[in-house]
């Protein structure tokens, strides 16, 4: 079966970490052995390349075309107006695939089925593209596209249209299932499948060893995600001035930087807090098997790979009750549920983790039931469904009309 990936959420030679969630779905689903792919990875364009320029600079510095896990990944430049463009996305980024897509059908590459990765801009891009071409779409709900973006009047419209239209949905954890439910999405074609964590490159290491090559001589908390205000970062380091013999480490980047460097200095815990940087899942393993817990203070989620990294690292985690979190910690074995995301809670949840004993070997174990194997069957199951229902047509409309007719069915 030949599949295609459509996301912006792909890492890239410029940016290696930026969706290493999306490449791990596919990796896994390579694995099999029952699918070919390509991916086409759309990259905002800017007029100049360098790390000065910050984020668009560094998607500027991104190749044409690259190969990942042994898969062509092409990256055709959209324009993005930021801001006032954000409803114009979809089409854009549709316009400047399709001809991409084009050449791969005109090469040999009659892929079946489009994989698409988040709701909004990408999935609705997918689904224009998926008429456009006569190829059914199965589009990924992973979070912020339904939690928060799906809220917004134009573009909550557009994501049920894709939604209709789509050949089947897939979300990666209930919450964001009954979310779309309650939107008025059809809960026949809405199927959970919850990410999986890679038991092989996570597993636990000697932590002595590890405490000893990172410098670690305290009880350290991690907290890993990107530096903005929803992931709570801001939450923990607050909470150190009431957890005196902590030290935090920080891995990610984003534009709060400065604002958590600056924080830190006003509640007298600098020298307690490391921010470290983005890093590798290689690298990020030693700082998870070597961290006392790792706390997720975020006031939104979807389903959070790194609790699951932690846990198969044999390292408890403290997380905020929210989205899929829930569906990941399930237990004293996992860690700590806090009842808010606040400075407070994070005190609370360190507390009430430390008063209990840590149990690697079990956290470890509870992290094994995880594995990617039956969410991976359970995509190809999807594809393969959807692949059988299309029906040919010979007939190709302009990408433009399938906008159109989608824009007035919403009205």
């Amino acid at each position: 079966m030949k599949i295609l990936t459509f996301s912006t959420l792909f890492p890239n030679a410029a940016k290696p970490h930026h969706g290493i969630f999306t490449e791990t779905t596919l990796r896994h689903q390579l694995a099999t052995g029952e699918i070919q792919a390509r991916v086409v990875a759309p990259i905002p364009w800017f007029p100049f390349p360098g790390q000065r320029f910050g984020e668009y600079g560094t998607f500027a510095m991104a190749p044409l075309t690259e190969e990942r896990i042994g898969v062509e990944v092409y990256h055709p430049r959209y324009p993005v107006i930021p801001k006032l463009g954000a409803n114009l996305t979809p089409m854009s980024l549709a316009l400047a695939a399709r001809g991409v897509m084009g050449r791969l059908l005109d090469e040999g590459f009659d892929f079946d089925l489009i994989d698409a990765h988040y709701f909004y801009p990408d999935g609705v891009a997918a689904v224009l593209l998926g008429k456009y071409f006569n190829k059914p779409v199965i589009v990924s709900a992973l979070g912020t596209d339904i939690n928060l973006i799906m809220r917004r009047r134009i573009p909550g419209r557009m994501i049920r249209w894709a939604g209709e239209h789509a050949a089947g949905m897939i979300t990666v954890c209930d919450a964001l299932r009954n979310e779309m439910l309650r939107f008025g999405m059809d809960p026949a074609r809405i199927t959970t499948l919850r990410n999986g964590v890679d038991l092989d490159l996570f597993k636990p290491l000697d932590r002595s060893a590890a405490r000893t090559a990172l410098g670690m001589e305290h009880f350290t908390l991690l907290s890993v995600g990107h530096l903005a205000a929803h992931k709570g970062h801001a939450s923990i380091i607050s909470a150190l001035p009431r957890i005196p013999d902590a030290r935090l480490v920080i891995v990610g980047s984003g534009p709060d930087r400065r604002h958590l460097t600056a924080l830190a200095h006003a509640e007298g815990v600098a020298d307690r807090v490391t921010l470290a940087g983005a890093m590798t899942q290689e690298q990020l393993r030693t700082y998870y098997s070597a961290a006392d817990a790792l706390v997720l203070a975020s006031s939104r989620e979807g389903w959070a790979n790194v609790l699951l990294e932690a846990m198969a690292c044999g390292t408890r985690v403290i997380a905020s009750n929210v989205g899929g979190t829930p569906e990941v910690v399930r237990g004293p074995v996992a860690g700590v549920l806090m009842a808010g995301n606040s400075a407070c809670a994070v005190v609370d949840g360190v507390r009430e983790l430390r008063s209990r004993d840590p149990q690697a070997g079990a956290t470890r174990a509870y992290a094994e039931q995880f594995s990617w194997e039956d969410t991976t069957r359970g995509q190809i199951r999807l594809f393969r469904q959807a692949a059988r229902a299309v029906q040919p047509v010979t007939i190709r409309q302009p990408l433009q009309a399938h906008a159109s007719n989608g824009h007035r069915a919403e009205q």
